[in-house]
Formats: C-alpha cells, sequence, structure tokens
C-alpha cells in the first residue's frame, strides 16, 4: 500500500470521540452484562474487552494527533548533564535528529498553509493572557500573576523554557522520527564549518563536541576571540573529569597573571614564515599593498639577523630593531667578520670611522652612527658578500625620515603587541627564573596529548587578538608539515607505547583568525591528523577576513561537514540551500460550482459541484527563509555524504565539577602551575 500524500493530521482528533464512545459502550457492558445479553453474560464480557482494546487503539490515535499539534507549536525539552553526554571512539555525538526528506516539506507546507495554521495558533485563554499582561505592564501584582500562567503546561501551548524564538514546525514536523545523531570520526578530517548569527547556540554546539573531543583523549586546541570564561571554565572541568588536568593549557590575553607565556614568532618552517606572520596583519588594499610589502621586508631582514645570531625571533625584538637597525646591523658584520676569520678587522673598522668625512656622505647617512657606516665600507672594500648582511646595509642605507614612512603602519601594531603585561607574554624572557609562566610550545602540547585553550580578549583589542591568533594559525600549520613529514619525534626519543593522537582545532569567530597560511592548512594537514572545526556567523565574514573571494571559497569549499544554525542573510543560507536537490510538493485546493439550469421544462434550477483539487510542483526541499527561522539550539545539517539533517541541541544540564566564575581556575594555576600558595 502506498504511503498517503497529506498527514492529514492538521484536524480535529475524531478518534478521541470514537474512544470515548466505545469506552462507554464497553462500560456498559461490563456493568450490565445480564441485561445486554441475558442468553450469555460471558460473550459479553469478552466482547467489552474488545471493544474497550479498540478504545484504547484510537485514543492512542489521537493523542498521537494531539502530540503532533503540540510539537509544532512546543517541542519538548531537551536537556543533557555533562556525565550523560555520550562519547564514541568512532562516532561524533550532534544532539538529537532526524534525516530531512520530502516527507518533511510536504508537512512544514501543510503546517503553514491557512488551513494548518488555526490547529497550531494560540488558544483563547493563552491570547487573553498575553494581552493582560501587556495591558496591566506597569501592575507588578498583575505581572507577576499573568507570568505564572507561563509556567502551566497543562493548558499554555507555546511555553518554551528558555524562549528560543523561530518556528518550533521545523522539527516538529519531524520530530516523532529523532534519534541520536552521529557522524563518523573519519569525516572530521574533511574538517567541519558551522555558521549562526549571534546567541543561537555555537558554543553549547563547540562545548558539545569540544567535551567529546577531550574525552577521547585527542590533542584539543579552542581559539576563543571573545575569550568567553564560560567555554574556559567547560574545558577545565572536562579536563578534571578526564583526568587530563595536568596537560590543560590557558593562553589568555585578558588574564596575563595566569596565562602562559607564547612567541607567536619564535617557531616555523621557513624564516620567511616570521615576516608574513606580522605583515600579515596590515592592511594590504590600495595604497597600502606597497607599504605591506616594505613592512615585510624589513621585518624579514630583521628575523634572518637574528636568527643567523642564534636568537629567537620575537615581537619585542623586531619591534626594536625595525625601529633602529643599527644595533643590529653592528652584532651580526661582527659575528660575520669573526666567522670569515678576519683578522684585525674591528682596528681597521674604527680607522675607517675616525676618517669619515661627513660632507662625503649621502643625505641618508648623514644622521647615521660612523662606526656603523665603517663596517659597510670595510665589508665593501675587502669585497665581502653576505646575503644577511647586504639586506640589513640596504635597510641602513634608508634615510631614516623615509624608513619611518615606510614602516609608519608596522610600528603602531608592533608596540601594541609588545606593550604592557600584553608584551611579557608575547615576548616571553627565557631565562629570567623570576617568571614561573610556562612557555607554550605546539609540539610539546601534541606529544604530551595536551588541551590547549587560547582566550584572545578581541572585545579589548580586536587588532592584538587578530594578530596573535592568527600568528597562532599560521605556527600550526608550519607543525602540521613537520607532523606530515617527520611525525611528533623531531629527533627525540620515542616514548614506550607512544602514539600520536588526532588534534582537533576549534576556531570560534573564525574570520577574526584566518589568514593565507591558513589554506594549506586545509588542503593538505588531513594527513597530518588534524581536523579544524570553524564557528562564524556568516560566509562573508570568511571573504572579509581572508580579504580575497577566490580564497574564501577555497576555504569554504576545504570544509567539508556543514552545520548551519539560525542565519541572517540569504547569502549565507544559501551555502547549504545551493547544495540541496528540489522535491516534488503536493497541495489541495477545494473548488466549489454551481450552473443555472436555463430550460423552463426542467425540473432542476441549477447543479452544484464540490471537489478537491490536488497540484504537483517542483519545489526546494529547504528554502532560505527556513534557516533564517530557527529556533535558537537548532540547525541544518548536511552529514554523511550531503545528506541533509535536522538538528536539536542539548541543553547544558547539571555539572557538579562546572567552576563559578575564573576564581577556581585562578587557585588552580597559582597553586598547581605556578607553584604558589593556595
Amino acid at each position: 500500500m502506498s504511503k498517503p500524500i497529506f498527514d492529514n493530521r492538521l484536524r480535529p482528533a475524531v478518534e478521541l470521540w470514537v474512544s470515548a464512545i466505545l469506552s462507554g459502550l464497553a462500560l456498559l457492558l461490563v456493568l450490565r452484562p445480564a441485561q445486554l445479553s441475558p442468553l450469555m453474560p460471558d460473550l459479553a464480557l469478552w466482547v467489552a474487552a474488545t471493544i474497550g482494546l479498540l478504545a484504547l487503539l484510537r485514543f492512542w490515535q489521537g493523542l498521537g494527533i494531539l502530540r503532533y499539534r503540540r510539537n509544532l507549536k512546543r517541542l519538548p525539552t531537551y536537556v543533557l548533564d555533562a556525565e550523560a553526554i555520550p562519547m564514541s571512539r568512532h562516532k561524533l555525538f550532534l544532539g538529537k535528529g532526524f534525516q530531512w526528506t520530502q516527507v518533511h516539506s510536504q508537512r512544514l507546507v501543510e503546517a503553514r498553509s491557512p488551513d494548518g495554521r488555526r490547529w497550531i495558533q494560540p488558544g483563547a485563554l493563552y491570547q487573553w493572557a498575553r494581552a493582560m499582561e501587556i495591558r496591566h505592564e506597569h501592575n507588578p501584582r498583575m505581572q507577576w500573576l499573568l507570568s505564572r500562567t507561563r509556567s502551566q503546561a497543562w493548558w499554555n501551548p507555546v511555553k518554551a523554557l528558555p524562549p528560543v524564538g523561530g518556528d518550533p514546525a521545523l522539527h516538529g514536523v519531524g520530530v516523532e522520527d529523532e534519534r541520536d545523531a552521529w557522524i563518523d570520526l573519519g569525516d572530521r578530517v574533511a574538517h567541519t564549518l558551522v555558521l549562526g548569527t549571534t546567541r543561537v547556540g555555537k558554543t553549547r554546539l563547540a562545548e558539545l563536541l569540544v567535551t567529546q573531543d577531550i574525552r577521547r583523549g585527542e590533542v584539543v586546541v579552542v581559539f576563543d576571540p571573545k575569550g568567553d570564561t564560560e567555554l574556559l571554565a567547560r574545558m577545565w572541568a572536562e579536563c578534571q573529569r578526564a583526568g587530563r588536568l595536568d596537560n590543560f593549557h590557558i593562553f589568555h590575553l585578558g588574564f596575563p597573571d595566569i596565562s602562559e607565556r607564547y612567541n607567536p614568532v619564535g617557531s616555523f618552517g621557513r624564516i620567511t614564515e616570521v615576516a608574513s606572520r606580522i605583515a600579515g596583519q596590515l592592511p594590504g588594499s590600495g595604497n597600502s599593498a606597497t607599504f605591506k610589502e616594505f613592512a615585510w621586508r624589513f621585518t624579514n631582514i630583521v628575523a634572518n639577523a637574528l636568527v643567523a645570531l642564534g636568537r629567537q625571533p620575537d615581537y619585542t625584538a623586531i619591534a626594536r630593531y625595525v625601529t633602529n637597525i643599527e644595533p643590529l646591523m653592528m652584532e651580526y658584520y661582527a659575528f660575520w667578520f669573526d666567522r670569515e676569520g678576519i683578522e684585525g678587522w674591528r682596528e681597521q673598522v674604527n680607522t675607517i670611522a675616525q676618517n669619515i668625512d661627513p660632507k662625503s656622505l649621502t643625505v641618508a647617512l648623514k644622521s647615521r652612527d660612523f662606526k656603523a657606516i665603517a663596517y659597510t665600507q670595510f665589508a665593501k672594500n675587502r669585497g665581502l658578500y653576505d646575503p644577511v648582511a647586504d639586506g640589513l646595509r640596504s635597510a641602513f642605507e634608508y634615510d631614516k625620515t623615509y624608513f619611518d614612512k615606510l614602516t609608519a603602519s608596522l610600528l603602531p601594531l608592533l608596540e601594541k603587541l609588545t606593550t604592557g603585561k600584553t608584551g611579557e607574554l608575547l615576548a616571553p624572557n627565557y631565562s629570567d627564573r623570576n617568571d614561573k609562566r610556562p612557555i607554550l610550545d605546539w609540539m610539546g602540547v601534541i606529544r604530551a596529548k595536551g588541551v590547549v585553550y587560547v582566550g584572545l580578549d578581541a572585545l579589548s583589542d580586536a587588532e592584538v587578538a587578530s594578530a596573535v591568533g592568527n600568528s597562532m594559525f599560521a605556527d600550526l600549520t608550519s607543525i602540521a608539515g613537520q607532523l606530515y613529514k617527520h611525525g611528533d619525534n623531531l629527533g627525540l626519543p620515542e616514548l614506550p607505547g607512544h602514539k600520536r593522537a588526532k588534534i582537533a582545532i576549534h576556531a570560534d569567530e573564525f574570520n577574526e583568525l584566518v589568514g593565507n597560511e591558513f589554506i594549506p592548512l586545509l588542503n593538505k594537514a588531513g594527513g597530518s591528523g588534524v581536523q579544524v572545526t570553524a564557528y562564524t556567523q556568516t560566509a562573508s565574514d570568511i571573504e572579509a577576513g581572508i580579504g580575497e573571494k577566490p580564497k574564501a571559497g577555497q576555504i569554504v569549499g576545504n570544509l567539508n561537514t556543514l552545520i548551519m544554525l539560525r542565519v541572517k542573510n540569504e547569502e549565507t543560507a544559501a551555502v547549504l540551500t545551493d547544495q540541496l536537490a528540489k522535491v516534488r510538493i503536493y497541495t489541495k485546493t477545494a473548488q466549489s460550482a454551481a450552473t443555472d439550469n436555463n430550460d423552463p421544462d426542467s425540473p432542476v434550477d441549477f447543479t452544484s459541484s464540490n471537489s478537491d483539487r490536488i497540484t504537483e510542483a517542483e519545489s526546494d526541499i529547504l528554502v532560505p527563509a527556513d534557516l533564517v527561522q530557527l529556533p535558537k539550539g537548532q540547525a541544518f545539517a548536511l552529514l554523511d555524504g550531503g545528506k541533509l539533517f535536522k538538528l536539536r541541541l542539548p541543553l547544558a544540564g547539571a555539572d557538579p565539577l562546572l567552576p563559578k566564575g575564573m576564581d577556581a581556575i585562578t587557585r588552580w594555576v597559582r597553586e598547581y602551575r605556578l607553584g604558589e600558595d593556595a
């Protein structure tokens, strides 16, 4: 038997009336068997039992109709305690959901039709209560009394605690089909994109996924540009629950006293990465592109010299030498001459410096130190060449006023990154024994299967947050390349039973972190075990962050699993809906007609007819407007090879380990990481 075209549950629940009549008849047979069946009283009891079972069946069918209509107005509450969050070694839990098909699109069309809406509108009592609440909005006693009606589930048809907004029918049409929703862990290395506007559940989804990654024993790195203390507290509680608190690392620009230190440009695969990470934060459109290229070149010159001298680049050193290149140039030239084994070069340089005629110098060199000029002249006279020294010389010979103009956009950024406690975090002094804050090392974290929370405090200074976050991403991209080629040993002794864990990177406000270095991380890092989950508000945010539409398309194209919560513009919704096939949708139209009879000899004055007309049309299985109307905590997702699923995230339940605020975390850091008294 074929499945009916229409659901036919948006109608009066007549089954309940049938059940009531059958129940009454069964009761009558039980109470009066002798009167109704005097010859065979026992037969009356058997008939009553049969009718009673039929009454129960009809009652259950009637309840199903009421339940379906209720779900279109208000979904059952879905709360999951922290201990109850499921975890699998092979799959990732996403909440409850069902696969969205043509059947659900058909039900949604019926629910939104005029005939369907009248069955899911709030009742008269509810509308009266809301009208009275508005009328008496300045009466505290009346407000309290009327607000109590919201908690009465026995009559309130639109109770929603907490309020989630949106159209509950989007999930109500399939809530009877919902099951626990999972995706294979193998799909995660193809990376995941989560889209949703503010305050619709992105952070809750992140908590759900991060919780499972921590319990599974993976390396977990969470980038949180806002510096959400609730997310930090959740990670701390989950590490405690999983016994991984010793490997929990906190880097937080908003709490520098308890944060680990980190050098964003100290680790790299190629020396040019240092300049790219710093200059990449500068504007590169229009006339700014030229200044960005100059800033990159000068930064690269300084970084090359520092590395050649055996020093680790950091923001403080780069800011110092970009502003004043002379000390670095003289230090490197001395190192170079000693390396070349030139005897008596110091005396010869001093002699050249004493004999310099200021009148013979160019305008650019008149303000320079004579000894620094002597270094360059000595190398030139001896015919010596070194690429690092030549780069330093070229920067040195610029007119200082002109040089300052070329680096005008770079210096403010470096000052922000090196000022106050932020500077102490980002340019750690490795020889300072009084500073007990650990220094974050990505390879060490990966080898130890650590968990890292990165809070960037973007609300206080978005530019610094973007610079640090982008540099960290670039650092991780470089690390992924090393893992792909060498694993996580890199010459270190292999630990007994050591097995490299997968690396789960969660990037909230992804647009503030993305840079050119991120593209190879998505393209090629799957072989390194890196799995990225990116969270952002709109598709255009990625384009704004990367600065170029083709590159933004590259990034989105490499994020293969798509989860979309409520969004606010059609362009973002189209990222999902454009990938969906069309379906056949049926509509029913009532028709009536009457025709007069003009034959005066006929006894028939007119004829009439009534009919229902069924129309079939091709339609989108989902339209952008549906994504705009999603309630909070609900999402559509493309999973399992492009199948469309409707998801519902669980509300956070009880968690006895979850700290209230930062006090408990601060005490833990001071006592166990910094060795201070509790």
